[in-house]
């Protein structure tokens, strides 16, 4: 059974990836990218925001491992946009 703490960071992650849907489909924005950006934006407050001052619960160490790989895809985001601006001869 979930515990109180990770219901409440479950809770808060989707709220979040919900607002975050409808504020850019409203804003004509949506997309696979910004969406992914914002919502990598997200997990991290809500898990800063849920972390507990004392003992770290088994569950929250695996997060680390979902930081990690998200922010290796937000990397590989940053860098198509970068080379997408950049002219043809620089790389």
């Amino acid at each position: 059974m979930p515990t109180h703490r990770r219901q409440r960071f479950i809770h808060g992650q989707t709220a979040w990836m919900l607002v975050t849907i409808v504020l850019l489909s409203l804003l004509n924005s949506l997309s696979l990218e910004l969406f992914f950006v914002l919502s990598l934006i997200g997990f991290l407050v809500v898990t800063e925001l849920t972390a507990p001052f004392n003992v770290t619960p088994e569950w929250r160490t695996r997060l680390r491992w979902i930081i990690v790989i998200g922010l290796a895809v937000f990397g590989y985001i940053v860098l198509q946009r970068i080379l997408a601006i950049l002219p043809e001869g620089v790389f």
